[in-house]
């Protein structure tokens, strides 16, 4: 699919701020599965943009407003080929414990991806379902298919029921949240069961999708999405959207990835001034036309 991209990202002041340091991971990496052909990062008021790769291998563009100003402005145009990319069957038919044993070889390549953080801490609801849902005996793509299924059938999505700080304990107790939640729950089940795992951030295809004579749009489609990606044998990472209950495939356009939220934030920033911010967030993903042979 051929698609083509706007992020809109505004942050409007109370009050002019004094200054304002930003770093923005909207930079999305080539794979096998993606092909990027257009990308301009656009800023309001304009700056020079510096680049840098972070500890875990996004390009970050980072800049600063050491002046007063109004507003801020960061628009991502972003146009990109994806393609569906088969599953790697033998490593999901590997059971979950040798899967383990694997990893073993290759812990210190993995392991920032199996301890906890902030936003990911493990055990207590994690470890019951891990033993539920990744019982060693069992082949890891089934595993992880019951395990995505389970979380978005008892999680309900509710856009604006937590914020970025909210604990995901929280979101254990009341069963529901966003897109970045449901990636935290499922990263946190993972990691308790030894698994490697990672926190996408990215943008999802807004058309609908039609089954059973129905359509029906993707939830999360109309702002950035979260998804986690599962290290298999191999060394193949293997992506799924709990949100939605699926693989993710060529609707799915990966952007920025690290152990949560915090790591693959869009933008991060610090800003100095006496009022306060909003911040507005618009995305605009269209198919292009397909060209007629």
């Amino acid at each position: 699919m051929d698609f083509q991209i706007k992020h809109l990202t505004e942050y409007l002041y109370d009050g002019p701020s004094a200054e304002a340091y930003i770093e923005a991971r909207l930079t999305p990496q080539p794979s096998g599965r993606q092909e990027i052909t257009r990308h301009e990062i656009e800023v309001d008021p304009s700056v020079a943009l510096s680049a840098f790769e972070d500890y875990y291998g996004n390009e970050v563009q980072f800049f600063s407003l050491p002046y007063r100003h109004a507003a801020l402005k960061i628009v991502n145009h972003l146009q990109v080929l994806t393609t569906e990319e088969a599953l790697p069957q033998a490593s999901l038919e590997t059971s979950i414990q040798e899967t383990r044993q694997i990893y073993g070889s290759v812990m210190t390549d993995v392991y920032d991806f199996v301890l906890p953080t902030r936003n990911v801490p493990l055990g207590r609801d994690s470890t019951t379902w891990a033993r539920r849902y990744l019982r060693g005996d069992r082949p890891l793509g089934e595993g992880l298919l019951a395990l995505n299924q389970a979380i978005h059938k008892t999680f309900t999505y509710k856009s604006g029921s937590t914020t970025i700080s909210t604990p995901l304990e929280t979101v254990w107790k009341q069963k529901r949240g966003v897109c970045q939640d449901f990636a935290h729950v499922m990263l946190s089940i993972l990691r308790t069961a030894g698994l490697p795992s990672r926190y996408i951030c990215g943008y999802l295809d807004p058309n609908p999708v039609t089954t059973g004579g129905r359509s029906s749009r993707l939830t999360g489609s109309i702002a950035t999405h979260a998804w986690v990606e599962v290290l298999a044998p191999g060394m193949i990472w293997v992506a799924l959207d709990p949100t939605n209950n699926i693989w993710c495939g060529e609707r799915h356009v990966t952007v920025s990835y690290g152990r949560d939220f915090q790591d693959a934030a869009p933008i991060r920033g610090t800003f100095k001034g006496s009022g306060s911010q909003r911040m507005k967030i618009r995305v605009q993903m269209k198919r292009s036309a397909e060209k007629k042979s």
